[in-house]
């Protein structure tokens, strides 16, 4: 027989593969449900305080202290939604995700008290979360093979457009100011999110097993999930399985000081910067400005330097990164005037590369070291390391920040290097326990990320 020869790539998949995107033929709902959700998130964070405010007669800090509340009322709700998960599979979730943020939404332009604003943030942070939770393991399905960290990485780059343009169509909105307009955008978040939630409720995956024909298959899962991430069946264990997982526990505890490091910019980096590094608060802006522009121009080349690397290696050149970021922006208390812009220059780029290489990883081992049919409950004791983290660092981090200006950075730099023994041997699974592929991307052993995950 003639030997057959695979076709040559198009241009496009050459760009493609050297700006490290992933093969993104037949995937372009998922990718736009991605970016809208990126988008309205983008315009909700940036949006919604000033909207109550100017569509309600209560004060900023009412206003304020509602939606913090309905937001720390979610806070129990991973491990319900990850049950949810387990039962519906990943599609589904995302999609119900999508439409309770829309029906959330919708609440918003009713609300004129403080208990309906706590009502209705309770519902979109809600919708929000199932959506996260549901999107890694809907990631998976949709990645092929090797292509999974470029996928993940590529989430990422999308996430940050669409927060950047988000924040930026917000501030157009802001600047009109008419309680009409200011309803008006609401309802576009309205719509934009029920057409998120379509996208993904139509969505399907190509199983690629038969693709992955040669070479040693990943064992078949108990409870193997069909197209697009339904499942069928109940599956056998529980939380109490998950909690006995050490090894994925120390996956969530090495998380939790990347979501420490998450919050630097939102919480530490202004007041840190203004009010002890005399340094003006436009100054902080460009920082912030080159943190989001870095990470959406160079993640996709991140993931594809990323791919054909270990995940724990990759993990561990990140807590690494941040913290060397985390010395330099202590020390930068000691150092000369002209030398402290500099100084923040470099932290900023340690602390961005820090995140381009920890995100991937982390968002790939939560999902593949838990086993199929368990996935869901496995993520939602994952999603609670974002959920507390999140919760906890604002007032821990400013507190130690009244205590004394370099406090902060000391207890980032601690548990970043901490964390670095507990993600050793993370990616080294035993084989009696290894991870079933997800339907629709059994790929040999061999082909997953260059390296065997787990």
């Amino acid at each position: 027989m003639m030997p057959q020869h695979s076709p040559a790539p198009s241009a496009w998949r050459r760009i493609q593969t050297a700006w490290g995107l992933p093969d993104l033929a037949g995937k372009g709902r998922f990718v736009t449900a991605n970016l809208i959700d990126s988008l309205g998130n983008g315009l909700a964070v940036a949006f919604t305080i000033v909207f109550f405010v100017k569509t309600t007669s209560l004060s900023l800090a009412a206003v304020g202290a509602a939606l913090t509340i309905g937001q720390l009322l979610v806070l129990p709700f991973p491990l319900f939604i990850g049950r949810l998960l387990d039962t519906y599979g990943p599609r589904t979730v995302v999609a119900a995700g999508n439409w309770i943020s829309a029906a959330g939404f919708i609440g918003f332009l009713f609300s004129h008290a403080v208990w309906q604003i706590v009502l209705w943030q309770f519902v979109v942070q809600l919708g929000s979360t199932a959506f996260w939770m549901g999107n890694s393991p809907l990631t998976v399905l949709v990645a092929r093979g090797g292509e999974r960290a470029r996928w993940f990485g590529f989430v990422r780059a999308l996430r940050n457009v669409g927060v950047g343009f988000g924040g930026a169509a917000s501030a157009v909105a802001l600047s009109i100011g008419t309680v009409t307009g200011l309803q008006a955008v609401m309802v576009i978040n309205v719509v934009t999110f029920a057409v998120a939630g379509w996208l993904v409720i139509t969505l399907r995956v190509t199983d690629t097993s038969e693709e992955a024909g040669a070479g040693p298959a990943e064992p078949e899962p108990a409870e193997p999930e069909q197209a697009a991430g339904e499942t069928t069946g109940q599956p056998s264990g529980g939380y109490r399985t998950v909690l006995k997982d050490t090894r994925y526990l120390r996956l969530v505890a090495t998380n939790l000081s990347f979501v420490f490091a998450s919050t630097v910019i939102s919480v530490l980096l202004a007041v840190y910067a203004v009010d002890n590094l005399d340094v003006g608060a436009w100054i902080v802006g460009v920082f912030v400005v080159l943190n989001a522009v870095m990470v959406a121009l160079l993640q996709t080349l991140a993931s594809r330097w990323i791919e054909s690397r270990r995940p724990v290696t990759v993990l561990v050149l990140a807590l690494l990164f941040n913290a060397a970021a985390f010395v330099v922006f202590g020390t930068l208390l000691v150092l000369p005037g002209w030398a402290v812009i500099a100084g923040l220059l470099v932290a900023m780029v340690l602390y961005t590369v820090a995140e381009m290489l920890s995100s991937p990883p982390t968002s790939e081992l939560s999902v593949v070291m838990a086993p199929e049919h368990l996935r869901g409950r496995y993520l939602g004791v994952y999603q609670l390391s974002w959920s507390i983290g999140g919760a906890v660092a604002p007032a821990l981090l400013t507190a130690l920040l009244e205590g004394g200006a370099a406090l902060p950075w000391v207890f980032l730099t601690a548990i970043s290097v901490l964390a670095v023994p507990l993600a050793l041997g993370l990616d080294r699974r035993p084989a009696a326990t290894s991870e079933a592929a997800p339907a629709g991307d059994a790929a040999p052993v061999e082909q997953l990320d260059g390296d065997p995950v787990g």
